[in-house]
């Protein structure tokens, strides 16, 4: 039996291990997956720093959201130490002024009354409308709370304060896949084609009737993108 590639999955905001559990049970023959816990810092470069603390020596390191802005702070921390990169429903560049204010405003919102986590307005923010209904949902919802408010807080400020990207894009040279749902309305596929052009040799892909989260939309044919990538 073949070693198995080391993985490190960095989850988005609002989000824990749940995001990536169908790939960590998938791909257990060929990867031993780590999700890192990024609800414990309020700044991309101490949740990378903490991250690369559990982490092998050499690993795959695959993303989504907010864990494509701390895969960023790990290639500028240690690059030497990814052997290749997956993004997935993340940009590169920071957010613009308008995403920034609704931030802000969520995030003032909390001051006036209790966390509320994803709510139905939300929902169909982070997921297409075939998965709004049902399980996913539910565990979108779920997954949100167990992350909590004071996490979600210290999630959003580290988001604002993150690094434009878009610069490092050119240096890296590890084999690198970047996926975005056609439906995604938070990183839209505009994004991932930044991402794409910027990275020398990368692949994108555009999945079908996918929203936000497609480790939980799509769970088989996102285990079927990280298969062929850890092979490649």
């Amino acid at each position: 039996m073949t070693d198995r590639t080391a993985l490190l999955l960095l989850p988005g905001l609002l989000c824990d291990e749940r995001l990536w559990r169908d790939q960590v049970a998938a791909l257990e023959d060929v990867a031993e997956a780590i999700v890192a816990d990024l609800t414990c810092d309020d700044s991309v470069e101490a949740m990378a720093e903490r991250a690369l603390q559990r982490a092998p020596d050499r690993f795959a390191l695959a993303a989504l959201s907010m864990g494509g802005y701390v895969a960023f702070e790990i290639l500028r921390q240690a690059p030497q130490r990814v052997t290749r990169l997956a993004l997935l429903a993340t940009s590169a560049a920071p957010d613009s002024p308008e995403r920034a204010a609704q931030r802000r405003a969520a995030m003032s919102s909390m001051k006036f009354g209790r966390f509320v986590g994803v709510t139905d307005r939300i929902l169909p923010q982070l997921l297409h409308p075939d998965h709004v209904a049902g399980d996913i949902g539910a565990d979108v919802r779920a997954m949100a709370a167990r992350v909590g408010a004071e996490a979600f807080l210290r999630q959003q400020r580290a988001i604002l304060d993150r690094p434009d990207s878009r610069p490092l894009l050119p240096a890296i040279e590890v084999p690198t896949l970047v996926a975005v749902g056609d439906s995604d309305v938070l990183t839209p596929p505009a994004e991932a084609q930044e991402i794409h052009e910027g990275v020398r040799g990368s692949q994108l892909h555009v999945l079908e009737r996918c929203g936000h989260l497609p480790p939980m939309e799509l769970p088989e044919k996102t285990t079927s993108l990280l298969c062929g990538w850890l092979a490649a």
